[in-house]
């Protein structure tokens, strides 16, 4: 089956196998037929894949004071006469902590269990890592992750998988959201979502929506009630309810289910006490907006050409249209070179608001990257402002920043752009950072946010990009008090989370929570003070303490634990936030804080792991529950119980041959007629594509991307691994994209996606793509082969993240021409050792080598080769080339960097 017509029908014929459907009883383990002559609608609508099939899923929340609980129960039968494996995959907000998880099979419990990470967590990578970024965001969406675990289960028997998960709900535009992911990718006889709020201000409105469900199918299937401090929303659709049409077996549940609701507002003062704990919430009604001076600052390089710069243009119209006349505002633009429209703040005058527009249609893209230069230039028009016009400094200001890229132009060291930035701002106002796309460095502009009062946010390249940068700019139009402090009396409190805020925004809400004193309780209180529309603001909480016996007795010990857990997610929240941006002894300490922190409340956070007692994976070891630090990684384990009865098919290997590139990323140059070989490294940054494989006779190629793992000690030198790698041959339109979370067949056309739990065989045009489960991935092409490694973490791992390794298996039909890292290597070259003594280095020898009529400095060396085992690899000795393979590589190793993975 060659040709595109091939791999249209085998993609075809894969995709069948996985979706073929066998009619099965809707309750029980039995099969066959239900007794007598009627057929249920049940019985033909819910049907396996390969024997196995959801039998209930049920999604309980539980909201008490804007923390919420959930958790997910699912229950997946195995009807078959063999051992299968089942899944269960599930989609949480990033923001969100898991705190239990457990697995119920053929009998046997399997409990998590939280514990201290091997080794610290590594901090933010310094480069956005596109390739696992874009997968996820495809895969989950914008505020959600995937958590993914398969296991083995016995012939007809069942697994049974519950998931908890905490986090705080933050309002935003005037409501707060209870999101929940709904993707059974089949029917299932028990479905439920429930949702239970208790807030003890009162629930002031309450609604509930599914994005796949018609305005008709909502209204009979989702009950929905509130009344006081109780409101309830109940989803129980029936097996008819869910297909996609009335004869299918598909199901039509694939989308959000979403709660939104908001509590009462008419008392200033909402101070919750359970347990020697308390939550204050602060979002006060009925006040003047503040007049805001407000500069954008815009980057015009040439990577926003296209829709980018389009979205923005629309988003900064609609904008400047809905600016109030008492605003003062100015744009600033950034390429190769700074310009500003005004260079000083005007007024929102329909005149001036009029001419900004024209501007920002006519303005052109044009260099690099010259953030510094342009926030630096935003920064000085509303300082000039605040100095030259005193009635000025009453209004709120605001700096909005958008980009999609990293410094390439003028200042270019982020530490000291970021040094540059706080001491140009001094406090005086926040910065927000709008980070546009994936390859970017986000973490960097989260921290400039972060060290400046305000926040980043990304915005993703999709078609509402003009609506998200809308949505966010609505968030901070309406500013209502600057210099927000809340105040409580230092002998009373023994912990406290962020107390002060440079500015508060209408539809939001301030939450500060922390620990009181013993016997402190009956001298609680707050005090708030704040600068309003040319007023100070005021106002003093105070403890009503029968009110909260009134409250717990109406909500029980739930109400006790939950504001405790609401202060230590928020204090876990704010630690790491910090440990972000901090250094050495600090840095340190700050860990310190969240792993204590995170063990004595039980969250999988970036300190700790969970561990599956008693699973292990397909290499004996417990699988782990992981969560990066930047909050973006897929959760995935796969795992099997004591007595494996899945087996792994293996691909046999062609000739031994270790030219390949791993780990570090560590080059390996295998010389045959010299029975010995090279190596090399590449120090490079994170998120830096190399070109690995280049053919300029056919333009077949293989670029990798970097990313990074922070070194555990100061002055190492940060890891970098390959995370994405990119396989192209122009002549058939072929693309293969390989991450560590999937495999993507012609992404560039929305082609297929495959997971590295998949086996298959992929074919087009010549080229044959081989996916053998959970191990590698064999790509053969024009008579070369090449074999790509998956390495994933398992515990103990000096590595934090899965990365991939790159093996060259056949080239003996590759062009003479080959190019690129490891491409010209391909073909025999010659080399002369001598003068052997020992080196800088006394346990490992120095040689000088005579290579490519170059002489060099070289040293005796061993690097892993794990095309055969990649867990633990085998070791190669090798002749170590210094400084990223200087006189070995053709030109130098920054001639290898390319713009693109295809």
């Amino acid at each position: 089956m060659d040709g595109a017509m091939g791999l249209q029908a085998l993609l075809c014929m894969y995709l069948v196998s996985l979706l073929t459907l066998q009619a099965m009883p809707a309750l029980g383990l039995a099969t066959g037929r239900p007794k007598g002559s009627e057929v249920s609608l049940s019985y033909l609508l819910l049907q396996t894949v390969n024997g196995v099939f959801i039998r209930s899923l049920k999604v309980n929340c539980k909201v008490t004071s804007r923390f919420a609980h959930y958790v997910i129960t699912s229950q997946v039968v195995n009807t078959a006469d063999k051992a299968r494996e089942v899944a269960f995959d599930v989609e949480i907000p990033k923001t969100a902590f898991i705190s239990d998880f457990a697995i119920t099979a053929d009998g046997n419990a399997f409990i998590g269990d939280i514990k201290d990470k091997v080794s610290a967590w590594k901090q933010y990578r310094k480069a956005a890592i596109s390739g696992e970024n874009a997968g996820l965001v495809r895969a989950s969406g914008r505020n959600m992750e995937q958590f993914t675990i398969h296991i083995t289960v016995g012939p007809r028997s069942k697994a049974t998988f519950q998931l908890t998960y905490e986090e705080v709900l933050k309002r935003r535009l005037t409501q707060y959201d209870i999101v929940i992911k709904v993707k059974p990718k089949q029917l299932v006889h028990h479905f439920e979502i429930d949702v239970d709020i208790f807030e003890p201000q009162g629930i002031s409105k309450l609604d509930a929506q599914a994005s796949f469900l018609t305005k008709e199918l909502a209204a009979q299937t989702i009950k929905k009630s509130f009344s006081g401090k109780k409101g309830h929303v109940l989803f129980r659709p029936t097996v008819g309810q869910q297909q996609s049409c009335p004869m299918c077996s598909t199901s039509l549940m694939n989308g959000d289910f979403k709660v939104t609701y908001d509590v009462n507002r008419d008392k200033l003062c909402d101070l919750l006490v359970a347990n020697n704990y308390f939550a204050h919430f602060f979002a006060p009604q009925n006040l003047t907006n503040m007049s805001k001076n407000l500069v954008f600052v815009i980057d015009i390089s040439g990577s926003m050409e296209g829709q980018k710069v389009k979205q923005t243009k629309e988003a900064l119209l609609k904008i400047l249209g809905d600016m109030r006349p008492e605003d003062y505002f100015d744009l600033v633009l950034f390429g190769s070179k700074v310009q500003s429209w005004k260079g000083s703040l005007v007024p929102a005058s329909q005149a001036n608001l009029q001419a900004a527009q024209d501007f920002v249609q006519r303005f052109s893209l044009a260099g690099a990257t010259n953030l510094n230069g342009g926030l630096l230039r935003g920064i000085e028009i509303l300082n000039k402002a605040q100095e030259s016009h005193p009635e000025l400094n009453t209004f709120a200001s605001v700096l909005i920043m958008l980009t999609d890229g990293e410094p390439t132009e003028g200042e270019t060291d982020r530490s000291q752009i970021l040094k540059n930035v706080r001491n140009a701002i001094g406090g005086k106002f926040p910065l927000y950072n709008l980070g546009f796309g994936h390859d970017l460095d986000f973490n960097f502009l989260e921290v400039m946010s972060m060290e400046n009062n305000g926040w980043a946010q990304r915005i993703y390249e999709d078609h509402d990009a003009t609506q998200q940068l809308q949505g966010f700019y609505n968030q901070v139009a309406n500013p209502l008090l600057m210099d927000v402090e809340l105040q409580y009396p230092q002998d009373a409190v023994l912990a406290l989370t962020q107390h002060r805020h440079k500015q508060y925004y209408d539809g939001s809400e301030i939450v500060v929570a922390g620990r009181i004193a013993d016997h402190k309780l009956s001298t609680f209180k707050a005090d708030v003070r704040a600068h309003g529309d040319r007023q100070e603001f005021k106002t003093t909480c105070l403890v009503n303490e029968e009110e909260m016996k009134k409250l717990l007795r109406e909500r029980g010990h739930m109400l006790e634990n939950h504001v405790e857990r609401l202060w230590a997610y928020l204090t876990i929240q704010e630690l790491l936030a910090k440990r972000m941006k901090a250094e050495g002894q600090e840095k340190a300490n700050l860990s310190s804080q969240v792993l204590k922190m995170s063990l004595d409340y039980q969250f999988v956070t970036p300190m700790t792991s969970m561990t599956i007692r008693g699973l292990t994976d397909e290499d004996g070891l417990e699988p782990i529950i992981d969560k990066s630090p930047d909050g973006m990684r897929t959760f995935v384990l796969s795992a099997t119980q004591p007595s494996p009865t899945a087996s792994i098919s293996v691909i046999s290997k062609l000739p031994n041959q270790v030219t390949g590139v791993d780990t570090d990323p560590h080059f390996i140059i295998y010389i045959p007629q010299k029975e010995d070989s090279l190596c090399f490294n590449i120090n490079e940054e994170p998120g830096v594509i190399l070109s690995l494989v280049q053919d300029p006779d056919t333009g077949f190629s293989v670029n990798g991307q970097l990313i990074g793992n922070k070194a555990n000690s100061p002055g190492q030198h940060e890891g970098t691994y390959f995370g994405r790698l990119g396989i192209s041959n122009p002549a058939s339109d072929f693309q293969l994209e390989v991450t560590p979370q999937n495999i993507k067949l012609n992404p560039s056309s929305g082609g297929p996606v495959f997971s590295w739990r998949d086996q298959a065989v992929l074919r087009q045009d010549g080229v044959v793509v081989t996916i053998n489960k959970k191990r590698n991935l064999v790509v053969s092409v024009d008579g070369a082969t090449f074999e790509i490694v998956l390495h994933r973490t398992w515990k103990g791992s000096a590595i934090h993240q899965d990365f991939l390794g790159f093996y060259m298996l056949d080239s003996h039909r590759m062009s003479t021409r080959m190019q690129g890292l490891l491409g010209q290597f391909f073909h025999p070259f010659d080399f002369e050792v001598s003068d052997l003594h020992p080196g800088s280095d006394p346990t490992k020898t120095d040689a000088t080598m005579v290579v490519k009529n170059r002489q060099l400095t070289v040293t005796r060396g061993l690097q892993k080769d794990y095309s055969k085992d990649p867990r633990h690899g085998a070791e190669v000795s090798c002749w170590f080339v210094h400084n990223n393979g200087a006189g070995l590589i053709d030109g130098i190793h920054t001639d290898y960097i390319v713009p693109n993975i295809f």
